[in-house]
């Protein structure tokens, strides 16, 4: 018994300095290991914004007079470099309670900016489109016909 005691409390050690090691490892790589990671999901989020942009413009089937509203529409709904940034939550956390509200609403005034600035590329587009076309968009974007869970092929970044 005394043994088995021993063999389980030698098992233990080692396999506590092995995480330990690991841990060590992974905490090494610290702020670099989460930017890379991001980096790698903002370029993958991107990727796919192109993408269902693409795919909504095939199915619109856009005349080449309303070429030029598309692109403008597009430049106006992608997301910017680093869009998805998140705030040092160490930063914010060690702020008093007063500045992290102000902090939360300046950040709440910026997404409302920035979606203002989507409706209204949104709203000059959607006018140049047939209707038929318009019933396509609808279906295709924020939700449409695929719900409010699919957030479509726009805005959800």
């Amino acid at each position: 018994m005394k043994t088995l005691r021993k063999t389980l409390l030698i098992g233990l050690a080692v396999l506590s300095m092995g995480a330990g090691t690991a841990l060590s490892a992974h905490a090494d790589e610290g702020r670099h290991g989460a930017a890379a990671r991001q980096e790698k999901m903002q370029a993958h989020m991107a990727e796919m914004f192109t993408h269902r942009m693409a795919m909504l413009h095939d199915k619109l089937k856009l005349s080449a007079a309303q070429e030029g509203a598309w692109t403008t529409y597009v430049a106006a709904i992608t997301p910017a470099a680093g869009a998805m940034q998140h705030p040092d939550r160490a930063a914010i956390a060690a702020m008093p309670a007063p500045d992290r509200l102000e902090h939360a609403l300046t950040a709440t005034r910026t997404h409302i900016t920035t979606m203002e600035g989507h409706l209204a590329a949104l709203k000059t587009f959607y006018a140049v489109l047939t209707p038929e076309q318009k019933k396509v968009f609808d279906d295709n974007v924020m939700g449409g016909a695929h719900g409010p869970s699919h957030m479509g092929m726009m805005m959800h970044h």
